[in-house]
């Protein structure tokens, strides 16, 4: 514990002190030493990562960085209540059972086998991370793994790291996938369209490649699990373990649900005819929709805002976004931009692969949220000295989601599976155990989406 301390503050420390050589005051390299200890903190001290935004933000505050009015402006109140909304209306579905449902009806595919159940459980967890957001998803998903994998008793963990990596590359493919699709939606001026159109295909393509990297690592598994289907194929109690029929309550959720996706997916079009600002019903459309839940679910109101909304995580994109705002508004953020831009040129392709690897590897050290927060203050810079950034910002996006495969803490579904992994079988995943599944699709996934973005002009429109 103690060494971890003197590391961070170290650490800390010289991260402010490097900003001196570029040009910053010592009140701005104290703030970047502040912003590194907030970001390190929660590295070295995950259970503590609010501890540390929470004094971070106050530091930030008493020494006249921000004022209160412009801290709470850049807190993203807008991020923030997308996320709030759409948790209550996922906790809604689960509860209705749609997502178990769903997963259910899928593997109830005939002559199942290893690979099969390989391919449709990473396609499944890519889809539903799409739709409900990566953390819902996992948790439906590590669940159903662990049910099947106790059945024809086989170790889950290949299984559930599969899933997890196919979550996090779904969660890029839409807004709806994960918080930092939402920050960068939000922040770059993209619509919930220009997800569908650049986003989801690069996710396919990358998702394939995912699959194949995973049939081949996990060959050895995926024939010990084809030996057990093949003694269950014709078990009854194996079709009655994956068979979940929908009643009313999951209809009704379906459609409330469905509604939500379509005026989100046409918010673009609706802002434009009614004269609205842009992203306005992006924001407001599970905001209402959360609203009809809670009528709609009465009894369950109080228990979807206080279970079903992860209030930690919610409290720690909030201090970490005002953080990040700081960095903006002190010009810290403009003046990195302007060497970058100095360095390199003003060439979108070559800052474009360049933070979608360095987001990336940023991300498998930190948790992706807290890396595309870092990186925004310095996009929104390169936009101001005239630099296209829309292929920017979906470099930040792909390598912030498939470089949080690299490694265990990457991500938060990583986290909350591997955590439910532990707490329901005893079953704890090493570093090294990860490590050498989740680098090599990592850096590889990350490669094809960088081929892409530098290569494709698409992305620059």
């Amino acid at each position: 514990m103690r060494k971890k301390f003197f590391w961070l503050i170290i650490l800390s420390l010289a991260a402010g002190a490097l900003g001196i050589p570029i040009g910053l005051s010592m009140q701005q390299s104290f703030i970047v030493a502040v912003f590194a200890m907030s970001i390190i903190g929660t590295l070295f001290f995950w259970d503590f990562r609010l501890s540390f935004v929470f004094i971070g933000s106050g530091v930030l505050l008493l020494m006249n960085a921000v004022s209160l009015e412009d801290f709470i402006s850049f807190a993203s109140l807008d991020v923030i209540l997308f996320l709030i909304s759409m948790m209550i209306i996922v906790g809604m579905m689960k509860e209705a059972g749609f997502f178990m449902w769903l997963v259910t009806l899928v593997l109830r595919i005939k002559n199942l086998n290893g690979a099969k159940l390989y391919i449709i459980t990473m396609l499944t967890s890519a889809l539903l991370s799409g739709l409900m957001g990566e953390v819902a998803s996992i948790i439906v998903m590590a669940t159903v793994i662990l049910d099947i994998c106790d059945f024809l008793e086989v170790d889950p963990v290949p299984l559930v790291i599969s899933s997890i990596i196919a979550t996090n590359i779904g969660s890029a493919a839409t807004v709806l996938g994960n918080p930092v699709g939402v920050l960068i939606a939000a922040r770059g001026g993209l619509s919930f369209e220009d997800f569908l159109a650049h986003a989801m295909p690069i996710s396919g393509v990358v998702l394939v490649v995912a699959i194949s990297l995973i049939l081949l690592l996990y060959k050895k598994n995926i024939n010990d699990v084809c030996g057990k289907l093949k003694d269950y194929q014709e078990d009854k109690s194996f079709l009655y373990l994956i068979s979940i029929p929908p009643n009313r309550r999951t209809k009704i959720s379906i459609g409330i649900f469905l509604t939500t996706i379509i005026f989100i997916a046409l918010h673009k079009r609706l802002e434009i005819l009614f004269g609205l600002v842009d992203n306005t019903l992006l924001i407001v459309t599970p905001v209402i929709s959360a609203g009809i839940v809670m009528v709609y679910r009465h009894d369950k109101a109080r228990h979807y805002i206080e279970h079903e909304v992860e209030w930690p995580s919610i409290l720690f994109f909030l201090f970490l976004f005002a953080e990040a705002g700081v960095i903006q508004s002190t010009g810290i953020a403009s003046l990195v931009a302007q060497r970058m831009v100095d360095t390199i040129g003003p060439y979108p392709q070559v800052l474009s692969g360049l933070i979608l690897m360095t987001s990336g590897f940023l991300s498998s050290g930190v948790d992706n949220v807290v890396a595309v927060a870092s990186y925004v203050p310095i996009v929104q810079s390169l936009s101001v000295l005239h630099v296209n950034t829309k292929a920017i910002w979906w470099a930040l996006l792909f390598g912030a989601c498939y470089g949080g495969n690299i490694t265990l803490i990457g991500s938060t579904a990583n986290i909350v599976a591997l955590g439910l992994l532990e707490k329901e079988r005893s079953l704890k995943v090493s570093f090294w155990q990860w490590f050498k599944i989740g680098f090599v699709v990592g850096v590889i996934t990350m490669f094809v989406a960088m081929l892409a973005v530098v290569f494709m002009p698409y992305f620059s429109i």
